[in-house]
């Protein structure tokens, strides 16, 4: 096995503080991998990516446990006490830690400690670790989930990091130890056992398992490995059979954002064809029979078919993310990377206010009206689940919305299995490393993607001159892109494939990539049309009423209060059918001369896009919702003779929103 060890080095003048992190590689018999994650710290976020985490931090992230002390306190199970033994505890500190060193940040940092502690120094002789009260989720409240494999695939992802962070060998101790206690138990208590979340969710605890396996090579963790993947939900047929994904209320939708990176997971001791086709034929599936504009699909909490009017659950967004990253480190996917910005950009900062203080539980990708009304979920929480609140709806996403920007930071930049460094997916950041035979480097990335085009790496080593490859992700939607090396022409390539520089470098090296975002469409539910443009999906602009409501109802299970958001201006708009090569006269794309340090509201949206509709008057309310889509461009379709200008704005600036438009004949 090879390992990466990053020491001191100086970068731009400064120290870099590192400690002795690693970046692990696969050890035989695992595939080796084309990417592997960077040691966590090892990316600092940069302009509006920096000011998200910061928001976390001065938000509900960095103040759960004062704003949620029901769990988040010391009566929590994993902090020894009577409360919460399940899964919250874990979630928050799966989304906190990361942040924390991230940010470097010593105030986060201190909140972590006493849940990574007691984790570690819980466990038992016979290698169990966790609570061992049957407790939760209130204080006092038994359950009979003692021993619940599934909460400790979270805690598990949670020291992960930590090592990643740290090196602090207690975790490979704890997590060998604990292993070996699976190896024996699992046979008589499976994952299903207790809850039949384990079993769907499986694919998280084979990841860790495969990752202690590269650094410790103990052969009993591929036998562990084989056991956990027979009691995991079988998704690799599952998908192939194409049953599921075409029926409705088939699977959770969280189970789903979980168990697809599973077939890919199992892969890397399996590498045999029918995994890779079993997750691509299930990505497929889910955007012909659930998929959204947004880049989920409709789940609340089943399956729920693709109408835009059905939620999608914030779990599954930041689960999704997580899945899309792990299965690129694995293939080098153009395509998941290109999903998973999708969802980055658009659902995620959709969902959750601009102070991070309170989300949604649901989203709609046709969101009209944001209050307290039943709608037609597969599950509704007293009509809760589209109001902005800490609580509304369920609090597993008060929990765990926390992971989405800071593993979505950690997952911007790769080593590389031929001793390089690979930009996957772009954001303003800076990385620091080692590449070749241990050589230190720094790349700042500066860019106000995924608004603007424009890209720019400027290197800066400890060495004189080194040699290494330097991979570039070229996006699927991107129709040529171009690459400058020291302001010279280097060369242009086509969208789907990446590109790897390999040259000798040296200190001040500039690499600049150019990435031309061109209006394009997409057909959805009722053959209706969203509009995007680079990664970014364009919905309708809608005046919004924010009120905040005082919940004298139900102050327990949904908070204190909640938002709930009304139009104030029209919103039942059909596009004005227009062929493709016209779709630039159509749609005129207005640019901000500057991006705000938070791009993600109406106020500040960077970019606006221009053009003309016409209102439908039969599309009116329905329940609170925007009703019946009508089927596009039917014969004589009825809208009005007057032609309207409407303005699109990104998709993630919206609390309302049409982002899949009827079509109307001219």
């Amino acid at each position: 096995m090879r390992r990466l060890f990053m020491l001191p080095v100086l970068w731009l003048g400064m120290a870099l503080q590192t400690s002795a992190q690693e970046t692990v590689y696969s050890r035989a018999p695992l595939r080796q991998n084309p990417y592997q994650e960077l040691p966590l710290g090892a990316i600092r976020p940069q302009g509006w990516l920096k000011e998200m985490l910061l928001r976390q931090k001065s938000g509900a992230t960095g103040n759960l446990d004062k704003l949620y002390p029901l769990v988040m306190n010391e009566r929590n199970g994993w902090l020894g006490g009577d409360g919460d033994q399940w899964e919250r505890g874990p979630y928050w500190i799966d989304g906190l830690l990361p942040l924390a060193y991230i940010l470097d940040d010593k105030e986060l940092i201190a909140k972590t400690k006493p849940w990574v502690e007691w984790a570690i120094n819980s466990q038992q002789p016979d290698g169990y670790f966790g609570p061992s009260k049957d407790y939760g989720p209130e204080p006092g409240v038994q359950r009979d989930h003692s021993h619940d494999w599934w909460p400790k695939m979270v805690m598990l992802k949670v020291l992960k990091q930590y090592y990643s962070a740290t090196n602090d060998q207690r975790v490979i101790k704890l997590m060998t130890n604990y292993f070996r206690y699976q190896l024996k138990e699992l046979p008589d208590k499976p994952l299903d056992h207790w809850s039949f979340w384990a079993r769907y969710r499986g694919g998280d605890n084979l990841m860790v398992v495969y990752w202690l396996y590269n650094i410790t090579g103990d052969k009993f963790l591929l036998e562990l490995g084989e056991l956990i993947h027979r009691q995991t939900f079988d998704y690799t047929n599952a998908f192939l059979d194409r049953e599921m994904l075409s029926t409705k209320a088939s699977i959770h939708c969280v189970n789903l954002a979980q168990g697809i990176k599973e077939p890919l997971i199992y892969y890397q001791r399996h590498p045999e064809q029918q995994y890779l086709d079993a997750v691509k034929t299930g990505f497929a599936d889910i955007r012909k029979f659930n998929g959204m504009a947004h880049g989920l699909y409709g789940g609340d909490e089943a399956l729920h078919g693709n109408n835009p009017t059905q939620g999608s659950e914030l779990c599954s967004a930041v689960e999704m993310m997580f899945s899309l990253e792990s299965m690129l480190e694995i293939t080098g996917n153009v395509g998941f990377a290109d999903h998973l910005e999708k969802i980055a950009f658009n659902a995620l900062p959709a969902q959750v206010s601009d102070d991070f203080m309170t989300r949604q539980y649901f989203q709609q990708a046709n969101q009209v009206m944001a209050t307290r009304k039943m709608r037609n979920f597969e599950v509704n929480h007293d009509g809760t689940d589209l109001c902005f609140g800490l609580l509304s709806g369920y609090p597993c996403c008060t929990a765990n919305m926390h992971q989405g920007w800071p593993k979505f930071t950690q997952n911007l930049w790769y080593a590389t299995a031929d001793k390089g460094l690979a930009a996957l997916v772009y954001s303003p950041c800076d990385v620091k490393t080692k590449v070749a035979d241990g050589v230190d480097v720094a790349f700042k990335e500066e860019t106000t993607y995924p608004f603007g085009e424009q890209i720019r790496f400027t290197l800066t080593t400890s060495a004189k001159e080194v040699t290494f490859p330097f991979h570039l992700r070229i996006p699927e939607w991107c129709n040529g892109a171009s690459i400058r090396i020291n302001g010279q022409h280097w060369n242009n390539a086509e969208g789907g494939e990446i590109v790897k520089i390999a040259r000798a470098w040296k200190s001040g090296d500039i690499v600049e990539l150019s990435l031309p975002m061109h209006i394009y469409t997409n057909r959805w539910h009722e053959n209706s049309t969203s509009v995007e443009r680079g990664p970014i999906t364009y919905a309708l602009k809608i005046g919004e009423e924010r009120k905040l409501v005082k919940n004298d109802k139900d102050p327990i299970d949904y908070g204190k209060s909640y938002y709930e958001v009304r139009p104030t201006t029209p919103w039942n708009y059909g596009l004005i059918r227009t062929e493709r090569d016209k779709l630039a006269e159509q749609y005129i794309v207005q640019k901000k001369d500057t991006l705000n340090k938070f791009p993600w509201n109406l106020q500040n949206a960077p970019v606006e896009i221009k053009t003309k509709a016409r209102r439908i008057p039969s599309w009116q309310l329905y329940n609170e919702m925007a009703g019946p889509l009508p089927f596009s461009i039917t014969y004589r379709f009825e809208s009005a003779q007057e032609e309207e200008e409407i303005t699109l704005v990104p998709y993630g600036c919206t609390n309302l929103r049409i982002s899949q438009f009827p079509v109307v004949n001219k």
